[in-house]
């Protein structure tokens, strides 16, 4: 990839230096942040509002804002990694849920790094920082969209990458320095800190994993699953593919909303 994107040399080097130590410092954070939170204090299966714990940046919600319905919607809680492939695949699935359900349907957005994953924090506290700004969706989606180009990248080209989608998805208007900033923040890192934890304390072992009523929507097991929601099982057989996954997910909203 070529690194010219339009950066003075001096603004891409420190934010290459400052982006480098964002996977040492995220997870040192993410160890005192662990040990600093009772995370019995908080409902894992509720939107969790900012406080300090979270570096003051409360639960992402997915939820059609022009949707006709104007009860209180069904959530449904997303861990994900924005290198994680299959979280890739599933997110225009998640959005079409959104979408077609127009406003029944809320998803919670929660990090959930996998170690394995080089660019994972670097990725995370960039949505985050984009968030802080007011574009948390559109550079997540656009992180997801994009994947293959900087999954694998080095440093310098992840950080050219990164730079560009946030001009991009605010269509120049947004602050590039503060961006830069808030990347390397501790209070993104907190955030990002304060969902691994609850990840860890409701034992996600992969991603995208997704959760209603505190059940696991197990849609990867060859065997299958089921959830209840409002006294009514929902089954499936085997592995659901995307489109399935989405006819599920109405099932489990027209169940949860039933008088």
């Amino acid at each position: 990839m070529r690194k010219n994107r339009g950066f003075s040399a001096v603004g891409v080097i420190i934010t290459v230096v400052i982006v480098a130590l964002i996977g040492v410092a995220t997870w040192f954070v993410i160890d005192g942040n662990l040990k600093a939170t009772n995370f019995d204090n908080y409902d894992f299966y509720s939107v969790i509002e900012p406080d300090v714990h979270n570096g003051n940046i409360g639960d992402h919600v997915k939820r059609d804002k022009d949707g006709t319905y104007e009860g209180e919607p069904v959530y449904i809680f997303e861990y994900a990694d924005f290198q994680c492939p299959g979280c890739a695949s599933m997110n225009s699935r998640v959005n079409q849920a959104v979408d077609e359900l127009d406003g029944k349907l809320a998803v919670v957005y929660r990090n959930h790094l996998l170690s394995y994953h080089q660019n994972a924090t670097a990725a995370s506290s960039a949505a985050e920082a984009a968030g802080l700004q007011g574009y948390w969706k559109e550079y997540g989606d656009k992180l997801f969209a994009t994947q293959a180009e900087w999954e694998y990248s080095s440093g310098s080209d992840r950080t050219a990458y990164f730079e560009a989608y946030f001009n991009q998805v605010t269509d120049g208007k947004g602050d590039i320095e503060q961006f830069r900033k808030d990347i390397a923040s501790e209070r993104v890192s907190k955030k990002i800190s304060f969902d691994m934890g609850i990840g860890k304390r409701i034992s996600i072992s992969g991603t995208p994993a997704f959760f209603i009523d505190g059940q696991l929507i197990n849609w990867t097991s060859a065997e299958g699953g089921s959830v209840t929601v409002n006294g009514r099982t929902i089954t499936w057989d085997g592995k659901l593919s995307g489109s399935e996954w989405v006819h599920i997910v109405k099932k489990i909203v027209e169940a949860k909303l039933e008088p």
